[in-house]
């Protein structure tokens, strides 16, 4: 793929993320305290699904298979 199509399109994609979230009408210090809260939001949610999601799956995997009848035998 041609590198400058490439560039074009993920300018694109930050236009479209400026006008969605009306940070075109902000100035530069407002979009960079806004850039970076969003940042850390994002990254919080994502560290939180890593840590926490594969323990939910486990923990309903056990209350399931005991519903089930199913006994695993790998100890924990």
């Amino acid at each position: 793929m041609d590198f400058k199509r490439v560039k074009d399109y993920f300018s694109w994609l930050y236009y479209q993320y400026q006008i969605i979230s009306c940070c075109a009408v902000l100035e530069p210090w407002e979009q960079s305290m806004f850039n970076t809260i969003l940042l850390t939001i994002f990254a919080m949610v994502v560290y939180t699904a890593y840590v926490f999601i594969p323990i939910h799956i486990r923990l309903a995997w056990e209350f399931f298979s005991k519903m089930c009848g199913y006994h695993s035998t790998i100890s924990n």
